[in-house]
């Protein structure tokens, strides 16, 4: 039996005339009232009774009429069931961030999108840090991740760099480098240039840093220590803490000062101060990168390659 054959039935059994049936078919009444016997041979009963004026159902053509437009509209449903996913509007895709680039306006900003252009696409979230992130990727825990700087460039893997901003300089509220700097009012909630003390990178000389394990974040964590040793001394490192969202409470409880991307400069805004550090070679820049297999072979997962990458292109 042929999903042809069932369509076949369903039309004379709808024109109850088997040549109105071949006219609407676009085929021959002979050809049409030979696949019906033939199906009727194949169930063993026949589905019509014929008579001049044309054909009427059988009882068990009645019940039959009624599984066969069952079995039609699941096939039809399953087609456009299929084709969706095939498109990638539906399915599962799994995305991993961690911390400090959710903190990112652009990474709530994508996946509000995404959600919103594929609503019947369910979404997996989940926080790791970036060597995590990378090895989840590679091992197809995770289809997506964002994060900061690669930590490793495994085979098969790809980063795609979404976007890129400076690190800023935390120091806890009253430290001595804040001593000429105007004093904030403490209901202040944004941060602009404008009241973001400049401090130069060779007056942190004798501070302590909390940094982020190289583990985590080895590029932007080598960055700062080349450029205090290009400044003329070697950093002190008073801690090293697994996410850079732990830096600033740190930071506030007087433990050392740290560096963090500017996006970050919400937190604590009661107990820190963020500066912008003068002088560093090379520039402290904060990535934010998209890493992915090299060539996604899911639907999903390519429509959400091409809306982040256009999404921070029309955001930068």
């Amino acid at each position: 039996m042929e999903l042809r054959h069932l369509r076949y039935f369903l039309v004379v059994a709808e024109e109850q005339h088997f040549t109105r049936a071949a006219e609407r078919l676009g085929m021959q009444q002979p050809p049409l009232s030979h696949q019906i016997r033939l199906l009727e041979q194949e169930l063993g009963f026949e589905l019509f009774r014929r008579h001049p004026k044309g054909a009427d159902l059988t009882a068990g053509g009645k019940v039959f009429l009624e599984e066969a437009k069952s079995i039609l509209r699941n096939v039809e449903l399953a087609s456009q069931k299929a084709a969706r996913a095939a498109q990638g509007f539906a399915g599962t895709i799994s995305i991993g961030f961690t911390s400090s680039a959710a903190a990112h306006p652009l990474i709530p900003g994508i996946i509000r999108a995404y959600r919103e252009a594929y609503p019947g696409v369910h979404m997996a979230l989940t926080e790791a840090n970036a060597a995590e992130l990378t090895e989840d990727v590679m091992h197809g825990k995770v289809d997506i991740g964002f994060l900061r700087q690669p930590v490793a460039q495994p085979q098969g893997i790809a980063f795609h760099a979404l976007v890129e901003e400076e690190m800023l300089l935390i120091l806890p509220v009253g430290h001595a480098l804040l001593a000429d700097t105007p004093k904030r009012s403490r209901r202040a909630v944004t941060t602009t240039a404008d009241d973001m003390p400049p401090i130069s990178l060779k007056a942190l000389a004798e501070e302590e840093f909390i940094l982020v394990r190289r583990h985590g974040a080895p590029g932007m964590y080598s960055n700062l220590i080349a450029a205090c040793e290009n400044a003329g001394f070697t950093p002190k490192i008073a801690l090293e803490i697994d996410r850079m969202l732990t830096n600033i409470s740190l930071v506030a409880a007087g433990v050392g000062i740290s560096v963090v991307p500017a996006s970050m400069k919400s937190f604590h805004r009661e107990s820190v101060v963020y500066c912008r550090v003068k002088d560093a070679r090379p520039a402290l820049l904060a990535p934010i990168n998209l890493v992915c297999r090299g060539v996604p072979v899911e639907p999903t997962q390519q429509n959400f390659l091409q809306l982040a990458r256009g999404y921070a292109a029309r955001s930068g």
